[in-house]
């Protein structure tokens, strides 16, 4: 292990190269810029590509392109740039093509608040793009969990061979923290589904018993379609009802399959606790100093972090809310998770935290729900 002092934009960089990363298309936008740059010299000296784009759109394009010829892909961002990736998020979706994108939170809407934090692309990471399809969306909470969600996220892309958002935000992208990075070939890496049969055998979007197709990479003598039309197992375009809603199903199956390992929480003093606060990124920060504050003075208060946002830990708020009598979400936003949490728990439940102006909520406002009667 090696201790180094950096900060959340540069573990998420060094990250994407332990996952095995090895190109990135970006344009630069505060405050993610730091990403691309990191890459921009780190790419190289481990055999990668770099590519600065005209834009956002031309960067996922670029990226998802990268994907099919077999390289394992990413590209960062912020709220403007995320919303005109949208279109081509929903293509990798459709396309079913592995790739990560970091989406750095910053205050909005339009250009807002570029330099200031935010938690406003909750709901967009999940319902950016148009239609019915699954996404993974994890949060990072701490300079060393970006690192290791980084690597999380790739692995989760390539096992069930999907686009994972990493829905980071300004002050943990901007905050310098120590972090103990592994040594390299510590790193668990998960590499996706290949294929042994014949060229003439292989459909891209076939059944299978784990429901994730193998993906042969463009360029080795498998010819197959691929298209953001709804398409059967070969790839090619459908209205069959029986090839339309076979995909559909697998497309949630396989990720429903997996939630054991892609739903990540932790918890701290949950067992017992009269009021629960669930936080994630880095009003977690604030949260977790509000709950020991508490906890001083006496109150029967837990915590739950969420470091997977989508797919929504709906068992976990279940459980908790179910011995609980409030849940308080605290949120740099006007309410978009918490609404998540009165789904699953019930609105009468949930005490919202909310704060929207480009600065953070601080342990003190958190106490202070605590603390209401």
């Amino acid at each position: 292990m090696v201790a180094q002092l950096m900060q959340g934009n540069e573990a998420c960089a060094e990250g994407a190269i332990a996952a095995g990363c090895r190109f990135f298309a970006g344009y630069p936008i505060t405050p993610a810029t730091d990403i691309a740059e990191v890459l921009a010299r780190r790419l190289p000296q481990v055999g990668g590509k770099f590519i600065q784009m005209e834009d956002e759109i031309a960067s996922i394009a670029a990226v998802i392109g990268a994907s099919v010829g077999g390289a394992k892909a990413m590209t960062a961002t912020s709220g403007p740039g995320f919303s005109l990736m949208q279109e081509n998020l929903g293509y990798a979706a459709m396309a079913e093509i592995p790739c990560v994108i970091v989406n750095v939170q910053r205050g909005g809407p339009s250009t807002g608040l570029p330099t200031a934090p935010s938690q406003g692309d909750v709901m967009q990471s999940r319902w950016g793009t148009h239609g019915d399809h699954p996404i993974i969306v994890l949060s990072p909470s701490s300079v060393a969990e970006t690192f290791h969600l980084t690597v999380q996220a790739f692995n989760l892309s390539e096992k069930y061979r999907t686009l994972v958002i990493l829905l980071m935000d300004e002050v943990i992208a901007h905050m310098r923290e120590k972090v103990e990075l592994p040594s390299a070939g510590m790193v668990d890496v998960t590499e996706r589904i290949s294929t042994d049969v014949p060229p003439e055998w292989y459909f891209p979007y076939d059944e299978t018993t784990s429901d994730v197709p193998p993906m042969v990479s463009f360029g080795q003598g498998y010819r197959y379609h691929m298209t953001g039309l709804m398409h059967d197992r070969a790839g090619f375009p459908t209205l069959r009802l029986d090839e339309i809603n076979p995909w559909l199903t697998r497309v949630f199956r396989k990720i429903e399959r997996g939630l054991g390992e892609i739903i990540m929480t932790e918890e701290e003093w949950t067992k017992g606790a009269r009021t629960v606060v669930v936080a994630y990124g880095c009003t977690l920060r604030s949260a977790r100093h509000a709950v020991r504050m508490a906890r001083d003075r006496r109150y029967k208060v837990g915590l739950v972090k969420l470091l997977t946002i989508w797919p929504f830990a709906e068992e976990v708020i279940e459980r908790v809310a179910h011995t609980a009598r409030r849940i308080i979400v605290p949120e740099l936003n006007r309410g978009q998770l918490a609404l998540e949490v009165e789904r699953v728990a019930g609105r009468n439940k949930v005490r919202r935290v909310n704060r929207a102006d480009g600065e953070m909520l601080t342990p003190k406002q958190i106490l202070a729900a605590i603390e209401e009667k």
